[in-house]
């Protein structure tokens, strides 16, 4: 390899965005899996749960991608361990909502009637969030091309300014949705209350994890 290529390197932003894309693919696969649950359609959620982790792998391999191409020396607009920080978060991203299609998977829970809408509103949420990431994070190799700075930079910086925010709404609705899940605890069983417990706390590591990679793009962009 010449000296040249070997300082720049081919760039990793392309792959860096097709990552990105990948992962939120996994997340759009939460709501189908809400959907599932609540008719209590257990074999679609196996069927969904192999979808996810076959999207799950096809990000693992675009993220092998991503690190094969990151210069080890020169001529990267931002410092390489920010990139490996933004891209190790979006990889728990795409973990964690495998995990919690594991979840739906290892028992038959079903969902008490009053609590089904408000699962939905944090699906919701939580995928406000991300959504609100995907949005800032296609953009990356726009601003790559102008070194991460001018008008460009500025929207982004404005995208992921209200994700703390969002991030925040969906800590909110979990606690809510905590509080409503044992006023029914004469209703539902010790164990189905545990169910509900590890989804509410996946579905918020996947908000935090998408807070996080925001957090690892803004500081990008403010260097």
């Amino acid at each position: 390899m010449s000296i040249i290529s070997d300082l720049f390197g081919k760039s990793p932003f392309g792959p860096l965005v097709e990552h990105t894309k990948k992962v939120h693919e996994c997340v759009e696969m939460i709501r189908p899996l809400m959907e599932a649950l609540s008719h209590e359609n257990y074999i679609e959620i196996r069927e969904l749960h192999n979808r996810i982790s076959k999207l799950e792998y096809e990000a693992d391999k675009i993220k092998h991608e991503v690190r094969s191409q990151l210069p080890r020396r020169l001529f990267l607009p931002v410092d390489r361990i920010d990139l490996e920080n933004f891209l190790r978060c979006q990889d728990k991203i795409a973990d964690y909502t495998e995990d919690f299609s594991v979840i739906l998977t290892i028992r038959n829970t079903k969902i008490h009637p009053h609590l089904i809408d408000k699962f939905f509103k944090l699906v919701e949420q939580v995928f406000q969030v991300t959504g609100t990431l995907l949005t800032a994070a296609v953009e990356l190799q726009n601003l790559a091309e102008v070194s991460f700075s001018g008008a460009e930079a500025k929207r982004v910086l404005q995208w992921l300014d209200g994700l703390g925010e969002e991030e925040w709404k969906a800590d909110r609705i979990a606690r809510d949705l905590s509080r409503d899940i044992y006023k029914l605890e004469h209703e539902v069983d010790t164990l189905t209350i545990i169910f509900y417990e590890k989804m509410i706390r996946k579905l918020g590591q996947i908000a935090n994890e998408a807070e996080n990679a925001g957090d690892m793009l803004r500081g990008m962009l403010i260097r």
